[in-house]
């Protein structure tokens, strides 16, 4: 069984157990020269009858097996399975967020960008079991995270998504798709989806003609439209102060959620559309968990690894039973060792 420390850096005070030997060491022979000072070492005998020859020595070598084992009790030593193949079914899906500047539109509360990440994240919690991977675009797409069932790791990106990741704006969804069909595996021709969440604005005129074609390869595209068609103005930050992003004659620029193409997309992908604006965010991500429920899965091999049990109980138990008995022990001689040498030969 594979074994493993919990804390092992703790160990690092079993550094301290060759110090209390010297030190040991040093009070040892502190202590016989004072006695030799004293006088003459039969007589001391004479005058010291119950004085024991060894039990110093006994005294620390228990105090010191009783350190050990406290020490290493408190690393935790971990025993667990070994890691062993098994066979799962699941869908492999891609999110694809948008992140241009337009998704900072706050017209929805308390804006498009926000809500598009709390959907995100609650979507990775209703499609565990499945191959996740994360796609971020604006004006180009980037893969951000392989398709992977590290759903902590998808969490992490999710939530860190922002504008600020985007090297140019614009909301390029054609590349998005195009990313998603490349890093399908080549197998993978009915058992994979993308999930494209987004405000239509300014999409390019290749994104319905590419959905479809991923379509007739076997990807199903869903499509989550955030904002509303009435839309809002862009917040941005100009010589320190908060203001609207304005067009090249001084008005803000308002953006407005293109429903009619997101919808359009859907249906060419053979998939289904969802608003953000006027629904709950568990209440969508629990419907597309349904859409998706439908479409058959495919086995894939994956390692997993049993949870480590603990065993630093049986550790410190043992480290209890050697203090105490370090403190039992007397310094007095037993009267049946009296007069041995225990350490003679």
């Amino acid at each position: 069984m594979p074994f493993r420390f919990e804390n092992a850096d703790y160990l690092y005070a079993l550094l301290l157990l060759p110090i209390f030997m010297l030190l040991f060491w040093l009070i040892k022979r502190a202590r016989k020269n004072a006695f030799d000072k004293f006088g003459n070492s039969t007589l001391l005998s004479q005058l010291m009858p119950a004085y024991s020859k060894y039990k110093h020595m006994a005294k620390f070598v228990l105090l010191l097996f009783g350190l050990s084992f406290l020490i290493v009790g408190w690393a935790n030593p971990q025993w667990g399975s070994k890691k062993e193949k098994v066979k799962r079914k699941s869908v492999d899906i891609f999110i694809a967020l948008d992140i241009s500047q337009s998704m900072m539109a706050e017209d929805i509360r308390p804006n498009r960008m926000e809500r598009a990440r709390r959907f995100s994240q609650s979507l990775v919690e209703k499609l565990k079991g499945d191959r996740l991977g994360i796609i971020l675009f604006a004006g180009n797409a980037y893969m951000q995270m392989p398709l992977t069932t590290d759903y902590a790791a998808a969490q992490l990106f999710l939530r860190s998504a922002n504008p600020n990741q985007a090297p140019a704006q614009g909301t390029a969804i054609s590349e998005a798709i195009d990313l998603a069909e490349q890093s399908f595996e080549e197998e993978n021709k009915q058992h994979k989806a993308i999930i494209i969440i987004s405000d239509g604005e300014t999409h390019d005129e290749d994104a319905l003609d590419r959905a479809k074609e991923a379509a007739e390869n076997g990807l199903l595209i869903y499509s989550i439209g955030v904002g509303t068609p009435s839309g809002g103005f862009i917040p941005t930050v100009i010589g320190g102060r908060s203001d609207y992003k304005r067009d090249k004659t001084g008005n803000p620029v308002k953006t407005s959620l293109n429903e009619a193409m997101m919808q359009d997309l859907a249906n060419a992908g053979g998939g289904a559309y969802f608003n953000l604006a006027g629904n709950e965010v568990d209440a969508v991500a629990t419907a597309l968990r349904t859409s998706v429920d439908k479409l058959e899965k495919r086995e894939f091999e994956a390692r997993v690894f049993n949870e480590y049990e603990s065993y630093f109980q049986y550790f410190i138990g043992i480290a209890i039973l050697f203090l105490i008995a370090e403190f039992v022990l007397s310094y007095r001689e037993n009267k049946w060792l009296a007069g041995k040498d225990l350490f003679g030969k």
